[in-house]
């Protein structure tokens, strides 16, 4: 049996986005880092990638990806029946990539997610994103920008709903 908790609404989510855009911005900067785009990863991270598209006001729209064939486990799981097409807009090549994702737990999803970006391109670097940081790394990927790094347990899983209202769920399940 799982237990859902409310952990945090759209209101709460919203501020936590404009302070991320804003230790973002700082981190463009402080890397001289010009007419950087952003792409975010279906769906949670495409939702905050939006948000912090336009707060950040950059001038190229928002990547999207659905890394769904990139997976390292998709043999395992199958085909997934809600596949969406990517859609980048602008060329990839020499740019400053902020690639976005609502919650990096293993980094297995990070890692599909840049192996998708390659095949459009060769960036000049990669920029990572995410909503909430959790334990669990498998791979070492880390993050350069933090929402929220919440203490969950391992048998933990965090759920960002959207796109409007946002809210983030956890659902608890038993240990043993």
């Amino acid at each position: 049996m799982t237990d859902t908790t409310l952990f945090m609404e759209h209101a709460a989510i919203v501020d936590l986005i404009a302070g991320m855009a804003a230790a973002l911005r700082k981190h463009l900067d402080d890397r001289d880092f010009d007419d950087p785009a952003i792409i975010g990863i279906h769906t949670g991270g495409a939702w905050v990638a939006e948000r912090l598209n336009r707060l950040l006001g950059l001038d190229l729209p928002t990547g999207l990806l659905d890394i769904s064939f990139y997976r390292d486990d998709f043999t395992q799981i199958g085909v997934n029946p809600q596949v969406r097409p990517s859609k980048i807009e602008f060329d990839v090549d020499d740019r400053n990539i902020v690639l976005v994702d609502d919650v990096l737990q293993t980094g297995r999803t990070i890692r599909a997610a840049m192996n998708e970006i390659f095949d459009y391109g060769r960036p000049a670097t990669i920029t990572l994103v995410t909503l909430i940081e959790r334990s669990g790394r498998e791979l070492p990927i880390q993050p350069d920008v933090i929402g929220l790094s919440p203490p969950l347990l391992d048998s933990d899983r965090i759920k960002l709903n959207g796109p409007d209202p946002l809210s983030l769920e956890i659902f608890h399940r038993p240990q043993g």
